[in-house]
């Protein structure tokens, strides 16, 4: 494509590594729907490793709407583009979480039944990582609707919208102190600032970085590398220290959330640090073009991959390795597959 923006080619890449990263850190703190860490030892190294790419799911948004925001089509043939590369595959993969674990003896006859029934409204267990899919195509139905808005509002206007949602983004923090906040109780759960929350924020900050945040390469790098050291540390630290006291993995995971402001200055800062490291890039690397050409079906098919690599490797190297070693192994393994996929007739309906 001679259009191909090529630093964007090279952060998708880095955020399909980060997610699988993050889910070869979970068979170090989560025991089923439970927490467990078996040491403090794993816990550290949890923090440390999988706090640092907290930031990757963000980034995966942070790059859609940097390339389709504002919608300048027929909102219908948007859609339709859209939703047609990424719901066939989804729901390809989703069918195969709910039934292959049958064929190797972890789930029963049954079992497949009702996670077929339970498709019809919402993920499996065992697919937990499409909980992505159902916010990024909410995104895409809301991308048109949003794009006059932003083609009209201006730099200010945006920079208004920005401090609303940032500040919106502490409060999963009060209400872990105070419960209900501004507004918020049984009866209604859209506070003050509902309509400024959630992942819609990076769409408007991918805008506001094309088009008006006009800082040098040095000071991208400078403030991209503080704001990312910043958000790193108040997430591992947090994390750590909730070990003790956390009950529940909804209580131990309050600052690994995507739309708390500690993850929201780490996705800002690696998305102007990746992009000023890679814009004036010269030509396209093949390989990391490939990659990130097939990373969404790297990304649907690697939860089968990384729990066969997990019972292979798992415990071969101490828990630091351990997920690295994992995570590398899988990320490479998923390539691979979706590669030989890729030659495969009409294999855009199960890999994208």
């Amino acid at each position: 494509m001679a259009n191909r923006i090529v630093f964007l080619d090279y952060m998708r890449v880095i955020a399909c590594f980060m997610v699988i990263m993050v889910h070869s850190c979970e068979f170090f703190f989560i025991d089923g729907d439970n927490i467990g860490i078996r040491n403090l030892n794993d816990g550290f190294w949890v923090s440390i490793i999988d706090s640092a790419f907290r930031c990757s799911v963000p980034l995966f948004v942070l790059i859609s709407a940097f390339l389709l925001v504002p919608v300048t089509t027929n909102t219908r043939i948007f859609l339709h583009k859209r939703l047609m590369r990424v719901v066939v595959p989804f729901i390809i993969w989703s069918v195969l979480y709910a039934t292959l674990p049958y064929i190797w003896g972890e789930m029963r006859a049954e079992d497949v039944i009702d996670s077929i029934l339970h498709l019809t409204y919402n993920f499996n267990a065992a697919s937990g990582h499409m909980w992505f899919i159902y916010m990024l195509i909410g995104l895409y139905l809301f991308m048109p609707i949003i794009s006059p808005w932003l083609e009209k509002v201006g730099k200010k206007g945006e920079l208004y919208f920005l401090a609303l949602w940032f500040l919106s983004s502490f409060f999963p923090y009060l209400r872990n102190f105070v419960g209900d906040v501004y507004g918020e109780s049984y009866w209604n759960e859209y506070n003050m600032l509902w309509y400024f929350s959630g992942f819609l924020g990076y769409l408007v900050l991918a805008h506001f970085i094309r088009y008006h945040l006009q800082w040098s390469s040095r000071t991208r790098l400078i403030i991209g590398t503080i704001l990312y050291l910043i958000g790193y540390s108040v997430t591992a630290l947090i994390w750590y220290n909730r070990i003790p006291t956390s009950l529940t993995l909804q209580q131990l995971e309050l600052s690994w959330r995507f739309c708390t402001p500690n993850v929201i200055m780490m996705s800002f800062g690696a998305f102007i640090i990746i992009q000023t490291i890679f814009i004036n890039k010269k030509g396209e690397n093949p390989v990391i073009k490939d990659i990130s050409i097939l990373s969404y079906g790297i990304y649907l098919m690697h939860i089968f991959i990384l729990g066969a690599t997990y019972n292979t490797l798992g415990n071969i190297l101490p828990t630091q390795w351990t997920i690295l070693l994992v995570g590398s192994v899988t990320f490479i393994l998923c390539y691979i597959i979706s590669k030989i996929i890729s030659y495969i007739p009409y294999s855009k309906y199960i890999i994208g």
